[in-house]
């Protein structure tokens, strides 16, 4: 006989805490490799410019501790410069070189949040996190590898910045407490970003509801700081890292206890998102999703309803952030004078940039150069919203109704022109009203501002163009309008700051716009931007007809 022995059914093996963290290593490098252009980009800008252009440039202009303490009263004496960068600690040339790099610590958690939502929730609304989970991926290492790489990037800025600093004549202690606060604010806000990315399934909503914390912060800061003044600090700062970051106060007592604050809170905030990860189903968020309608308004009827509805949170966002800037121009133009004081090279500076031998005059038109470059950086993210549709295979699903593809791309294009125009306006006609409250003519002042706005949107819509042009030519390269962008803003800066000859300030379109209220209006260049923004657009239109749709 043949005996037949039993054997006992083996127990499942219960998984590890290290099991979790499977494969974030590999997941590390995918993610690196997706960001090894954007992320580089945004670490350099939000750190060499430290060193470079913010300390020696004041180094150059200031000279006299008379000078740094005009140009600190000046500041403490304007609640719209203190609720954009915060105070000045000390006339120090350090404290006042980067006291406009304050806004840093708000920027570098814009980048973080949306460097940690593109690697998790966003990750999940397109399915790659499940397909990922089918295979030996830990359920951890997904949001692991997206904070690292958050996290590194914020020690990179801090470092980068530390070095960049280091290199010129402030004291280094001041220059590693500024780059430790820098990389503290990051580090909180990615860990924001963590939390929020548990919360709703869809990435839109967790990124909003990031920057909704990120804008509560900076409100509460500015209205600390305003508050405050040159007196102690008030409570509403504290409640907000941009705040604690603030309160390190490099080359002014170098405070470096404060970053404690930045540590305990990214540390129980990621915490949070681990336990908030664990606790619910893939693809899924916290959040109860809303029920929609059950029929769409008839404002969704077409391509244009549709282009609204995704575009109109940005266009808010953008024409508030660009009002503000308008107004803290406005603000500080009246008495610009006294702020610089008896300093002649800041005074020649600014004339030389802002076409005009009248200080308020130039400052009015080289501000609003800077926010028409703001514009125009709303136009082009605006339009690149054509190419992230159509690599989303979401382009595919609209057009294979009754919609036109030039309908469809005039759904978009729309807003890349008529929203900068709108932020511009608002941002002219804020200016104007504050610097004309403060001058005792408020409908001269006015007018002038909002000409001196206006009169930029030629330009702005370059971009734009330039933006549709390569979606319809070069789809693989549309991004690549950053990098004119980038140059064009380059080619302003260093032709207008060294005395570079006309034809390369002439490659900046920024550059033929009517230097108003300071210069006679004149509408040739205008008319020869119209121009070229009218033939990129069309050829980019033709482009698009004739070529197949490409998806990621």
């Amino acid at each position: 006989m043949t005996a037949i022995t039993a054997t006992a059914p083996r127990a499942f093996e219960t998984p590890s805490f290290a099991a979790d963290f499977t494969g974030t290593g590999k997941l590390l490098r995918l993610y690196l490799r997706r960001d090894r252009i954007v992320a580089p980009l945004w670490i350099l800008l939000l750190s060499l410019p430290l060193g470079s252009v913010y300390i020696k440039s004041l180094e150059k202009i200031y000279h006299t501790p008379a000078d740094f303490q005009d140009y600190a009263n000046g500041i403490l004496s304007n609640p719209a410069e203190l609720a954009m960068y915060g105070p000045v600690y000390n006339i120090s040339l350090g404290a006042t070189g980067i006291w406009k790099a304050g806004m840093f610590y708000t920027l570098i958690g814009v980048a973080t949040i949306l460097t940690v939502i593109r690697h998790t929730r966003a990750d999940e609304e397109t399915g790659r996190t499940e397909l990922l989970a089918s295979t030996r991926v830990g359920r951890f290492a997904g949001l692991t590898a997206a904070l690292i790489v958050a996290y590194g990037g914020a020690l990179a800025t801090g470092l980068i910045g530390f070095a960049s600093l280091a290199g010129t004549s402030v004291p280094r202690e001041g220059s590693l407490a500024f780059g430790l606060a820098l990389a503290a604010s990051g580090i909180v806000f990615a860990s924001v970003a963590a939390v929020t990315a548990q919360l709703s399934g869809s990435a839109r909503v967790a990124r909003g509801l990031a920057f909704a914390v990120l804008g509560l912060t900076f409100t509460l800061r500015a209205i600390g700081d305003v508050r405050s003044g040159d007196g102690p600090t008030s409570p509403l700062t504290w409640m907000s890292p941009q705040g604690w970051s603030l309160q390190v106060r490099p080359y002014a007592g170098d405070h470096f206890a404060v970053l404690g604050l930045h540590a305990v809170t990214a540390l129980v905030l990621s915490v949070a998102a681990y336990y908030l990860l664990a606790h619910r189903d893939v693809g899924a968020g916290l959040l109860a999703e809303r029920p929609g309608a059950l029929a769409a308004s008839p404002a969704l009827s077409g391509p244009f309803g549709l282009a609204w509805r995704l575009q109109r949170g940005t266009m808010l966002a953008w024409t508030v952030a660009l009002g503000l800037y308008g107004l803290m121009i406005g603000s500080v133009t009246n008495d610009i004078g006294k702020q610089l004081g008896s300093n002649q090279t800041i005074r020649d500076l600014i004339t030389r940039m802002g076409g005009s031998e009248s200080l308020e005059k130039a400052l009015i038109s080289y501000g609003f150069t800077m926010i028409a470059v703001g514009a125009a950086a709303y136009a082009v993210s605006t339009a690149l919203r054509l190419h992230s549709e159509e690599t989303t295979a979401h382009a595919e699903t609209v057009l294979t109704g009754s919609v036109s593809r030039i309908r469809w791309v005039a759904s978009h294009l729309g807003f890349a022109l008529l929203g900068p125009v709108l932020a511009l306006t608002v941002s002219g006609l804020l200016g104007g009203l504050v610097y004309g409250r403060a001058a005792g003519d408020v409908g001269a002042k006015t007018g002038q501002v909002l000409a001196a706005a206006l009169v930029q949107v030629p330009a702005v819509w370059t971009f734009a163009a330039l933006t549709v042009f390569l979606f319809g030519v070069l789809p693989r390269w549309t991004t690549v309008a950053w990098g004119f962008l980038t140059a064009a803003i380059a080619v302003f800066l260093l032709g207008s700051l060294s005395g570079a000859p006309q034809w390369f300030r002439d490659l900046n379109p920024f550059e033929h716009a009517p230097k108003v209220p300071g210069e006679p209006f004149t509408a040739t260049p205008l008319i020869a931007l119209l121009v070229v923004d009218a033939v990129l657009i069309t050829v980019g239109l033709i482009a698009f007809r004739r070529r197949d749709l490409r998806s990621a």
